[in-house]
């Protein structure tokens, strides 16, 4: 009697190949608007931290006054949740969620 293997290592390849698309999802890092920083100031940070042209940092500190929030990075979890540490340090709320599918 000879047993096949071939149907659950296909099924195993399926199920790892789904995991990894469900991983590869980038995710972002959101900072939200607050009644303390000028937004001035909210420029600066997007300028010196992730290297933003004046023109760039000036339009995501917009997005963040007018609507509320800006997504200002993508990537790895585990970068984007150094990128959020590293707003939090400056003063800024900043939280992490998986980027939209659209």
């Amino acid at each position: 009697m000879t047993v096949s293997t071939a149907p659950s290592e296909d099924l195993r390849q399926e199920t790892s190949s789904e995991e990894l698309t469900a991983s590869d999802v980038p995710w972002v890092v959101i900072v939200w608007n607050d009644p303390v920083n000028l937004m001035s100031y909210v420029s600066y940070v997007f300028q010196s931290y992730f290297g933003y042209s004046e023109a760039k940092a000036h339009e995501l500190m917009m997005q963040v006054h007018t609507q509320g929030r800006s997504a200002v990075a993508s990537g790895s979890r585990e970068k984007m949740e150094q990128h959020a540490v590293a707003m939090h340090s400056y003063g800024l709320w900043a939280t992490i969620q998986k980027q939209d599918q659209q």
